[in-house]
């Protein structure tokens, strides 16, 4: 008998869900056919403003997912890395950048098969010496 009743409350329960969703709109969008629109806090890309960037550091100390490397060849000479598939997007390394160098933006990364593509130079500056 308590079979028979959970049954009936389970029908009566799925039944309008069920016709609801038969007569809702899908709730996916058309990517492939149509651009994709991201929300405005999406957080995509890592970028840079090599000018700006002063090879401090500061990026890389506060980056909890070790995303971020600085190779000094000397004191104007560096090179900052991103390693894209460490990164957790947290925006750490700009809320913690003092001169504007270092931001994310909404912009979207498309997959790739090669682990070596996700490896970008943000910023590669050569002092007197390496020019």
């Amino acid at each position: 008998m308590k079979r028979l009743l959970r049954q009936i409350r389970s029908f009566f329960y799925l039944t309008p869900r069920a016709i609801r969703a038969f007569i809702r709109r899908p709730g996916t969008t058309r990517f492939p056919y149509e651009p994709a629109e991201y929300h405005t806090a999406y957080r995509g890309q890592v970028r840079a403003v090599p000018d700006n960037c002063i090879g401090c550091g500061l990026c890389v100390r506060d980056c909890p997912a070790n995303a971020l490397a600085l190779e000094r060849r000397s004191k104007e000479s560096f090179t900052l890395r991103h390693y894209a598939e460490r990164c957790a997007y947290c925006a750490q390394c700009e809320y913690s950048c003092k001169f504007n160098a270092i931001y994310l933006d909404n912009a979207y990364r498309p997959s790739v098969t090669n682990k070596e593509k996700l490896q970008v130079v943000l910023v590669d500056k050569r002092g007197e010496k390496g020019r």
